[in-house]
């Protein structure tokens, strides 16, 4: 809808239409809403009350931690800095998320907010200055695009919105990229902020040491939180009854408690519920796994058996690292099943040994995963390996990532109830290297697991339906 099919001179923003004078943020974002028929939840109102106390200087570090799914950001980053430049002529926006794909695309919807209705904001874009990641208004206001760790040299701020910093776990768990978005944050970009500016930060949880964690542990007393759990608890800043959800129009709780099973408590307490957890040696629920009495693979189903090299030969003492096997397979309902784990501590030649017989066992329809690192699983071994295997289907790889990191995806699917193994003599070893990690002595299963998993669901092809009964959990 243009906004040159409205002219609210003399119009209200309750008879359809959108004061130019002294519009208020509430009554914008009412009506921008209303041109799709929606109007703002509670939820969406306590937001724009607290962005409008941004705006009046009452609050200059907002912390907005809300689930997904909840529209924030249609609120925070798209509403509210196409008003903020109609209240604030002259100012400048940083606008930062955690790809400047990501942040170009926020920039792309303000700009056109502000092209359908600039009768209503009062101003206009400058022609020939509105590339995504910089452009200008009428009133001499700026708006920057840009990814986090992104150049943002020469550029000056009043108001810096930062939208969905974390792209995902992974990156989450990740030391090295928690360290380097802190650096980002302190070194540049809150170098950028003018005298007396103002922070925005719009993000769902991932875990206590992420970007809203470090601030808060840093200085909780400089930031004002606003935190709106999926499903309410004690204290709701909504005055909701606990276990009320709070958008449920667009999710109910019998929706949100059917996401919360599926979801799997780490995620769900952090993701949903604003509320991440400390990673303890839990990560794996080992209580979700089922014993299962038999899973036989037909000709053609798809396994996979990944390898994890100790990186010296045992000697006796000090007690060695483990080469372990894992053979993983996955049902047609997309269930996980451990079928068989080889673990044993012996020189190269027996480790050798140990790869081709397990694989003449398990037959040529199985895929092999090597690592290959510069100990014992280097190029050379790999290489010999691959010429005793002929005519079978081997992948070798470097690691990449934290253990824990590359762990999380396969101990979802764990939590998830989606997970099984065989029963047999290694049972018990297994179960408690996965109960104890990451803070276990030794961590060769998990990382034989881990790249299984990795393995078989690159394949891409699904195995048929495995019959194998629940003997017990």
């Amino acid at each position: 809808m243009s906004g040159s099919a409205h002219h609210s001179q003399d119009t209200t923003a309750g008879s359809g239409t959108c004061k130019t004078s002294q519009l208020r943020l509430a009554e914008w974002a009412e009506w921008v809403v209303a041109q799709s028929g929606q109007v703002p939840a509670q939820h969406h109102q306590l937001l724009l009350e607290e962005l409008n106390a941004v705006a009046q200087g009452d609050i200059d570090r907002l912390m907005v931690l809300m689930p997904p799914g909840s529209a924030k950001s249609t609120y925070a980053s798209l509403i509210f800095p196409a008003w903020w430049l109609a209240a604030h002529p002259a100012t400048s926006v940083i606008a930062t998320s955690h790809t400047a794909g990501l942040a170009e695309h926020f920039s792309r919807q303000v700009r056109q907010l502000i092209r359908d209705y600039s009768d209503q904001l009062g101003y206009r874009l400058v022609a020939g200055e509105q590339a995504a990641s910089h452009w200008r208004t009428s009133q001499r206001g700026e708006y920057f695009a840009a990814g986090v760790r992104g150049p943002l040299t020469g550029r000056r701020a009043d108001i810096v919105i930062i939208d969905d910093p974390i792209k995902s776990h992974a990156e989450a768990d990740s030391p090295t990229l928690r360290e380097r978005l802190w650096d980002w944050y302190r070194s540049d970009l809150t170098t950028r902020l003018k005298p007396r500016g103002r922070i925005v930060l719009i993000m769902t949880r991932f875990r206590e040491d992420d970007l809203a964690g470090r601030l808060l542990a840093q200085n909780p007393a400089e930031w004002h939180v606003l935190r709106l759990p999926a499903l309410a608890e004690q204290d709701d800043p909504l005055s909701r009854t606990p276990g009320s959800a709070l958008w449920p129009e667009w999710e109910d709780e019998a929706a949100l408690l059917r996401r919360r099973d599926t979801q799997g408590e780490r995620s769900w307490s952090a993701l949903y519920q604003q509320s991440p957890r400390q990673i303890e040696g839990t990560l794996f629920k080992t209580n979700h796994i089922d014993v299962v009495d038999t899973a036989p693979v037909a000709d053609g189903d798809t396994a996979v058996r990944a390898w994890d090299l100790a990186a010296t030969a045992s000697t006796g003492d000090n007690d060695p690292d483990w080469t372990v096997g894992v053979k993983l397979a996955r049902n047609r309902t997309g269930r996980f099943i451990v079928l068989d784990v080889v673990r044993l501590r012996g020189t190269p030649h027996a480790v050798q040994t140990a790869i081709t017989e397990a694989a003449r066992i398990d037959g040529r329809a199985v895929q092999i995963g090597l690592p290959q690192d510069p100990g014992q699983a280097g190029k050379h071994q790999v290489n010999y390996l691959t010429r005793e295997l002929a005519g079978y289907r081997i992948r070798s790889s470097r690691e990449s990532g934290a253990k824990i990191t590359r762990a999380g995806p396969v101990a979802s699917q764990v939590e998830g109830d989606n997970f099984a193994m065989v029963r047999g003599t290694w049972n018990h070893a297994f179960l408690d290297e996965l109960h104890e990690f990451p803070f276990g002595r030794k961590d060769d299963q998990v990382d034989a697991l881990s790249r299984a998993f990795l393995l078989l669901t690159e394949s891409g092809t699904p195995m048929r339906r495995l019959d194998v009964p629940v003997l017990f959990r």
